[in-house]
């Protein structure tokens, strides 16, 4: 799958996580809302990688919260704004989940969430907790 298909699944999944994690949304039906009002003709590969990161990213979410707490110095994780969190929570698990797609890349796709979907300061808060957890995974 190419890298602008691979990122349009990563934006909708973590649209997909904020009706999750926000509105109280089942993962399938939070997904089935994003692909039917923002991306009804998106390919299936891109439909299949978001399921896997939204189910993987929700199934993980407490241990993955662990780890960010752990890496967000003076941060209790429900002071981070949701998109950050979200976007630290499925960063995180395709790091570790995601063996084939090199944690750069996953660093800075998160990155480009965060600059679309965030604000300017939460840039450096994503990439400094993100390069913590990084670290700490391959240690």
């Amino acid at each position: 799958m190419s890298s602008s298909l691979r990122h349009q699944a990563r934006e909708a999944a973590l649209q997909a996580l904020y009706f999750w994690d926000v509105g109280g949304a089942a993962p399938d039906e939070a997904l089935d809302g994003v692909f039917a009002e923002h991306l009804p003709d998106a390919p299936e590969t891109v439909r299949g990688f978001a399921e896997t990161l939204v189910r993987g990213t929700v199934l993980a979410h407490q241990d993955i919260d662990a780890l960010i707490d752990k890496q967000a110095n003076h941060w209790r994780l429900e002071r981070l704004a949701v998109i950050d969190k979200l976007i630290l929570r499925m960063a995180v698990w395709e790091l570790q989940h995601q063996p084939d797609t090199p944690p750069a890349v996953i660093v800075n796709e998160a990155l480009e969430l965060a600059r679309t979907f965030s604000a300017d300061e939460s840039v450096k808060f994503v990439n400094g907790v993100l390069d913590g957890i990084r670290r700490s995974l391959i240690a």
